[in-house]
């Protein structure tokens, strides 16, 4: 079977068993045709590469200043390819199965800056009813860190603003309770006033926060508002609902919280999983030390 055929049966095959997007198949397209051309040079095909074959690629990817992340792409595509080579009893052995991933950093969040929250939350009209809402949603959000599934979801039960408590049903059906602080809590109280009755128009939801619709917000809906709201207040770089969750644990460390703290804040099982926060923390307080102090 040429090179090119195989590829071409690699990828129907996946494409029925899992439902790959275009874009994944045309990038395993891309990568394979790339190996086939470099083997077919060193008088291989596809199917006959060693492992020894493959390092040599990727060593000279390597050379040619691809990103661990691209190599492991790469790798990725290969594994795939053969081992669907060798399920279809066209190779014996799989010549990716002893060849390890390269180690990938884990990539920081994405944080706002102290200043950049500010405009953010300053952007929504509170003299409206939608505006009015989306102050209070990202307000709540930056107070507490919920994951935006947890804010579109959240319901008049589950708030608490006599207590300043917000009860949230996060990953896995576990329960936590999460302080709300004086600045959400009254853009809340305002908006459940002024804003929810009018949006509701005599209809009946559990959800806190409503569409004009009615309805409970969606999580689309809710980042198409954060990104409108982003342009407003002229914050350049791409900002996502994730992206106040972030910035909440990395200003709590920031100013001095314990990590085991804001884990329970977070909902976090995994402590490992808050610990890359400090990370970002440190990244800040390195670049205030190179920018004021004497020796930085």
């Amino acid at each position: 079977m040429k090179d090119s055929c195989a590829i071409d049966a690699f990828l129907d095959a996946i494409w029925a068993e899992r439902g790959l997007s275009a874009n994944t198949l045309e990038s395993y397209r891309r990568d394979l045709d790339k190996l086939a051309g470099h083997l077919t040079a060193q008088g291989i095909s596809l199917p006959a590469a060693s492992r020894e074959a493959l390092l040599e690629y990727l060593a000279l990817e390597m050379k040619a200043g691809r990103s661990s992340r691209s190599i492991a792409r790469y790798l990725s595509a290969f594994r795939q390819y053969y081992r669907w080579a060798v399920r279809e009893r066209l190779l014996t052995e799989d010549p990716t199965a002893l060849i390890e991933s390269p180690r990938l950093g884990r990539s920081l969040p994405k944080a706002l800056s102290e200043k950049e929250v500010e405009a953010l939350l300053a952007a929504p009209l509170p003299d409206q009813p939608l505006g009015l809402r989306d102050r209070a949603m990202l307000e709540l959000m930056y107070a507490t860190g919920l994951r935006v599934s947890e804010l579109t979801g959240l319901q008049l039960v589950n708030l608490s603003l006599n207590q300043g408590l917000v009860r949230v049903l996060g990953k896995g059906n576990k329960e936590r309770l999460v302080p709300l602080g004086e600045e959400a809590e009254r853009w809340l109280t305002r908006y459940l006033a002024e804003a929810r009755p009018g949006l509701l128009k005599g209809r009946v939801a559990d959800e806190v926060f409503v569409t004009a619709r009615g309805g409970g917000m969606t999580r689309q809906t809710f980042w198409h508002r954060i990104k409108r709201h982003a342009q407003v207040a002229g914050i350049g770089k791409p900002i996502s609902p994730h992206g106040l969750r972030h910035s909440f644990a990395t200003h709590l460390l920031n100013h001095g919280a314990d990590l085991r703290v804001v884990q329970l804040l977070l909902g976090h099982s995994d402590l490992s999983t808050t610990q890359i926060y400090t990370h970002v923390a440190r990244e800040g307080l390195k670049r205030l030390h190179e920018q004021h102090h004497p020796r930085g």
